[in-house]
Order: structure tokens, then sequence, then C-alpha cells
């Protein structure tokens, strides 16, 4: 590796936010998921929950555009759920707290919140939103405000939003510059693991980890990973869009 190279990842990793994370429920684009991991690898965050409970979407999967995401699928871990409840406990156990996009009465203003603590932020379908029963799991919600006719923005606008607020937040109390959220031992791990990565020491499925109830506890995101072998499917599953699915 080169030192500039080097020298980039270590940065990265150093910036790393991993107490902030996104979960998404019933995504229905995957082109909207992919943008979504770009603003996260943008400000920092290291890993992002995926859930499904509708069976139409899950009968289709979880598919990353290459293109949109510009690569950063990469560098972020993908959790994929089917199971609501599993989800957000294994994410409470991780962040400690959930908070929702919800343009109810007792919404919050997102620039009214703290976002420098521990926390999970959490956006829904495309045409319903979070459902009642992520609401219900959830410890609090909060609406981006807006001037115009329309109530809410794209889904994978409205998370930029809320992670670009994060980063601001976060920023002012010197976490992206004075010192890493990581120890010094879980940033040389990190750095190996992303190295074994790139090297082709390790294979690099590219895809989501498919987490159900009985699945063994998650797994810090700079601890290395065992190495696959992908098999190659015998017919090619067709695009959803022009882009590289």
């Amino acid at each position: 590796m080169n030192p500039s190279r080097e020298k980039k990842i270590r940065s990265v990793i150093k910036q790393s936010q991993p107490d902030l994370t996104v979960i998404l429920e019933n995504i229905a684009d995957p082109l909207n998921i992919s943008a979504v991991l770009r603003s996260c690898d943008a400000v920092g965050v290291r890993e992002v929950f995926v859930v499904y409970t509708k069976d139409y979407l899950d009968k289709r999967g979880l598919l990353l555009g290459k293109r949109t995401s510009g690569g950063t699928f990469k560098w972020i871990d993908v959790y994929h759920f089917d199971n609501l409840e599993e989800c957000m406990t294994r994410v409470k156990e991780r962040y400690g707290r959930v908070l929702a996009t919800s343009l109810g009465e007792k919404s919050d203003s997102l620039y009214e919140l703290d976002l420098t603590s521990p926390v999970a932020l959490l956006f829904g379908n495309e045409d319903e939103g979070v459902s009642d029963e992520a609401l219900a799991l959830s410890d609090g919600n909060f609406l981006i405000p807006q001037a115009g006719f329309a109530e809410s923005l794209n889904i994978s606008v409205a998370c930029a939003v809320t992670l670009f607020e994060a980063r601001r937040q976060r920023a002012k109390k010197g976490f992206y510059s004075r010192k890493s959220k990581f120890n010094m031992s879980q940033q040389e791990q990190l750095f190996q693991r992303w190295n074994n990565m790139i090297t082709g020491k390790k294979v690099n499925l590219r895809k989501a980890i498919k987490i159900g109830i009985d699945s063994a506890k998650l797994m810090p995101v700079y601890v290395d990973r065992d190495p696959e072998i992908p098999k190659k499917p015998r017919t090619r599953p067709n695009p959803m869009s022009k882009f590289d699915l």
C-alpha cells in the first residue's frame, strides 16, 4: 500500500463515528439504500441496519447499487433483518436509543435534537414512512422542518440532511478532529481488516449480512471477518434499473 493511501485510510478510521448509525425499514428502492450508504460513509457511520417485514420486499432481497453508493459499501457493514423486534433489540444493545422520522404531533425538530450522544436514526418506506410498530419500539421521533408544500423529503435526502446535522454537532465537540472514538488498538484492528480486504487476502462479498433470532452476537466493526468464497450464480438476475445492481 502506498503511503498516501494508507494515510487516507487511517484518517477515515480516526474520524469514524461508531456510536452513530442508521436503520432503514422496508425501503423499496435499492438505489435509495445505496445513496444512504454514501451519506453514511461521508459522516463516518461504519454500519447500517436494514429491515424488511413486507413479503414483496423480502422476496426481492437486498441489492446494493455499486455506482450510486460510489463503492462505499466496501467500508460499511450492512445487516439485514426480517424481524423488526430483533433488529431494534440488537440496535439498542449497541446504540442505546432509536429516533424515528415521523410527522406526528409529538415529533421534535431535527435541530432540537442532541445527536452527539450514541443514537440510531430510523427511516421508513418511501410511501408509508416508518411503521406504527417501529414507532412504538423507538425512543422518540423527529421531523425535518420545511417551508414548502411538500411534507416530506426523499428518504435518501432526509437521511443525508439528518446525518450532516449530526456531523455538524459532533464536529463542534471535536469528534472529527481532536480525539477518535476508536482507541489506538481498535483503529489498528480496523486498518488491518480493511487492508486485508483491499489486498485480496480476504474475500469481500459486498452484500448484506443476514441476521435472525438465532444469529450470533454482532461483531464490532473493527474486528476482522472470516474469509468467504462466493459462489457464482448459474444465471444472472435481471437488474432492477440501468445501474449494475
